[in-house]
């Protein structure tokens, strides 16, 4: 058998050789340091023999082994290999509990347990779990991988009592046709699971148990909750302490206790997902949406406002009632069912449709600081981050084909000048189709090639994220890294075929005959909510000068007449162009509880 590494050079290895034979066939140092192998792009375990029929039919395939400098691929290995060790800690700290499914996360892992009866777990129980799992890693203890009937397997659960295992099998069963499945066995426990993982337990080598959560079974509040433990691995404790340093950052930067703090919004049961704002939070929320109004005017965009209630018709049309219906507010009026807008597109392409427009009046460019609902699971709503009721700085471009290229261009040059404002750096990546998705296959093909022409026009570098478009279209997404390290994807660039036809929208040619336009959909901050949330983290709550609710505070020194004038800097606080507050002596130990001192960048005497 016959394979390609890395370099360029062909491994050359025996029938029914393993992952661990081509690690040791390239080098000891490399089969001492193997975690796992790869073969044509699939993870595999090294004890498993290599597959003997090419995979590829372009070559020969291609062979990789992942190391501990393999990256994030490895560090995901390794912290699945962790959740494996908790879950083998847990069921022999605590007998009778259940175990359901325990991945590897972005940032960690976790396991989901169904703990027995008067049995419950807090984080004051985390240290004796991680001692266990201690015994468990230093006994060096191999995964052994089987693959075995279903029906066995499904025997094997159902008499442990392990029975989210044995719901998990009947469904791999019933809705995939699964005859084997595969279990990874380390010291006493069995798991069902996919794989791969390391050889054995010694390759954790720095981990840490974070905290305990509540956890509906699959995510449906029907069924049981469950008790989530979350944890993090990595591969050296220098990098765990950074990780846990860093976490620690985040929690004193959470945008939720900056907003109290500093008294920009608030949240309420009675409104879940929807935030209150202060006249300090109100007063940085329209200074966005005035930068947003301020740089698009001389860009070409015209404002517009449209309606917040659609009979479901719209919705019919837009496609948004079969994909999107889930996470819409619907009720009904008159007989008739109405949804609020979740998104602006659909009216937008009304707006447009209810005009008559030549060649002449394209790009006709709509924005909208429009109010949007969605009906987020209450579980996923996060502080200002993911919300039920929002704003977006939203905008929609109808144009020619023939100005696609152009249009994207200006897009993005607003974009990099809009995140300039904040020096913010910002990385693009392609989108392409996902598995749902409405529209044929060459009409995707166009929309893709024409997004990746706009930016390689521009000689823009970016990735392709293969299945992340929405259903409707591509998108050119930007994405910034905080000061902390962290990626959020700020704005977007979709571009789409499907709606204009679907509205069945129309311009007339230069040739007299209707035409349909392309559609371009931009956000550049997203919603203004989140936008605010990330920039609180960003900046720790400092935002920029001409941001800040509070620009200064008036200090008065002494005298009543200084205290005059401090008054009258206040009363002319809007020619000035300022925020301002006055502190008089006797409240100036207040501020700092206030919060009106961290608000403040400066302070002013009077």
């Amino acid at each position: 058998m016959e394979f390609a590494l890395p370099d360029g050079s062909t491994l050359t290895l025996h029938p029914g050789a393993t992952g661990a034979d081509a690690a040791a066939a390239i080098g000891t140092g490399l089969a001492r340091a193997a975690l796992a192998i790869k073969v044509d792009g699939e993870l595999r375990d090294l004890s498993r023999e290599l597959p003997e029929r090419n995979p590829n039919p372009a070559g020969r395939p291609k062979l990789e082994i992942l190391t501990d400098r393999s990256g994030e691929e490895a560090l995901s290995l390794i912290r699945h290999d962790c959740a494996h060790v908790l879950a083998t800690a847990v069921t022999e700290l605590y007998p009778g509990v259940k175990v359901s499914i325990g991945p590897p996360i972005e940032s960690g892992f976790y396991y989901d347990f169904d703990f027995p009866q008067g049995t419950s777990l807090s984080e004051g129980d985390l240290p004796r779990i991680e001692e266990k799992m201690r015994e468990h890693i230093g006994a060096d203890e191999p995964f052994v991988r089987e693959e075995v009937p279903a029906g066995e397997a499904l025997e094997r659960f159902l008499n442990a009592g392990q029975d989210y295992k044995v719901e998990l099998i009947e469904d791999l069963v019933r809705n995939d046709g699964v005859r084997t499945v595969s279990l990874y066995t380390n010291d006493g426990f069995t798991d069902l699971c996919r794989g791969p993982h390391a050889p054995s337990t010694k390759r954790i080598k720095a981990f840490k148990l974070q905290s305990v959560a509540g956890a509906y079974w699959r995510g449906d509040s029907s069924k049981p909750m469950l008790t989530r433990v979350y944890g993090t691995a990595f591969f050296s404790s220098k990098e765990l302490t950074e990780h846990l340093e860093r976490l620690e950052r985040a929690r004193a930067n959470d945008h939720r206790r900056l907003g109290q703090q500093l008294g920009l919004f608030t949240f309420s049961d009675v409104a879940p997902g929807s935030a209150f704002w202060l006249p300090a939070g109100t007063s940085v929320f329209n200074e966005l949406i005035a930068l947003s109004r301020e740089m698009g005017r001389p860009r070409g965009y015209t404002e517009v406002k449209t309606p917040q209630l659609y009979d479901s018709a719209l919705w019919k049309t837009s496609g948004h009632w079969d994909k999107y219906r889930e996470n819409m507010f619907i009720t009904e009026s008159e007989g008739r069912a109405m949804a609020i807008k979740p998104m602006n597109c659909p009216g937008h392409c009304k707006l447009f449709s209810l005009q008559r427009h030549s060649y002449r009046d394209l790009p006709v460019r709509y924005s909208e600081p429009g109010l949007l609902h969605r009906n987020e699971p209450s579980g996923t709503l996060h502080g200002l981050l993911r919300v039920r009721h929002f704003v977006q700085d939203d905008a929609h471009i109808f144009c020619t084909e023939d100005q696609i290229q152009e249009e994207v261009a200006a897009c993005l040059e607003f974009a990099f000048a809009t995140y300039e404002v904040f020096g913010l750096d910002v990385r693009l990546e392609l989108s392409t189709r996902p598995d749902q998705r409405i529209g044929s296959d060459e009409l995707w093909d166009r929309t893709e090639q024409a997004l990746a022409n706009a930016l390689e026009s521009q000689g823009l570098p970016y990735e392709v994220s293969p299945g992340e478009g929405v259903f409707y279209g591509p998108k050119i997404d930007m994405h910034m890294t905080d000061s902390l390290g962290r990626s959020w994807q700020l704005g977007t660039v979709q571009l789409d075929y499907n709606m204009p036809t679907r509205f069945e929208l129309t311009y007339t040619g230069a040739d007299n005959a209707e035409h349909r336009p392309v559609m371009i959909h931009r956000a550049l901050m997203g919603s203004y909510e989140r936008f605010i949330g990330i920039l609180l983290e960003h900046f720790a709550g400092e935002l920029p000068f001409w941001l800040a609710p509070v620009q200064a505070i008036v200090l008065p020194i002494a005298d009543r007449s200084r205290a005059q004038v401090a008054a009258a800097m206040l009363a002319d606080r809007h020619l000035l162009g300022l925020h301002l507050v006055v502190a008089d002596d006797q409240h100036v130990g207040d501020l700092p509880q206030l919060g009106i001192a961290d608000l403040a960048p400066h302070g002013l005497g009077a």
